[in-house]
């Protein structure tokens, strides 16, 4: 979670680097994921250290306008640092719902709670992949460097780190991990 002005640009150039945006005026105008990862990086920035109300409220319209264009409905202060959105399409989190750093993730994808327990949403280590389809739901944990294949149905915890999970319901599928199928924007200290 974005505490400061400078966890707020070492998020920014955590997520650039996972994204491998350039600093062109193409990626600057014309890069929707891009422009969505930067106004929500900057309405966390303004809620978590109370900056000004107007200039709040005009990020945060800025910030709900993109996710209707976007098909996103991702809310802020979820994610950390190296957040990677492969693709524009539906992607539905839910607020309760943590994921580490370096994240990739795809489109259609769903992390939620479960059914009428609005507390119980998924928590996700560092470094992991969420491939296309996936749904996560629940008061679930998953490790670190795990890879959750596309439409996987994810409704159970699973602690072990660099593995792969798939299938309906998912299960471990693979020893190999999300190793190669990320940019790591984010170096996490003592790794």
């Amino acid at each position: 979670m974005i505490t400061s002005r400078n966890e707020y640009t070492e998020y920014l150039e955590a997520d650039r680097i996972s994204l491998s945006r350039t600093s062109t005026l193409k990626a600057l105008f014309l890069d929707d994921i891009w422009k969505f990862q930067k106004t929500m990086r900057k309405l966390e920035f303004l809620t978590n250290c109370k900056g000004n109300k107007l200039h709040r409220m005009l990020v945060a319209l800025s910030y709900r306008k993109q996710q209707i264009k976007l098909g996103f409905s991702i809310p802020i202060n979820v994610f950390g640092p190296g957040l990677s959105i492969a693709h524009y399409g539906t992607i539905i989190i839910n607020s309760g719902a943590r994921v580490g750093a370096n994240c990739r993730l795809h489109a259609c994808t769903n992390i939620g709670t479960e059914a009428g327990k609005s507390d119980a949403a998924p928590q996700i280590g560092d470094n992991c992949y969420i491939g296309p389809g996936a749904k996560l739901f629940g008061s679930i944990e998953i490790g670190n460097g795990v890879a959750i294949a596309a439409n996987a149905v994810v409704n159970k915890s699973c602690y072990e780190n660099s593995i792969t999970l798939g299938g309906v319901p998912a299960k471990i599928i693979s020893q190999k991990g999300s190793q190669g199928m990320l940019i790591l924007g984010y170096k996490i200290p003592n790794e």
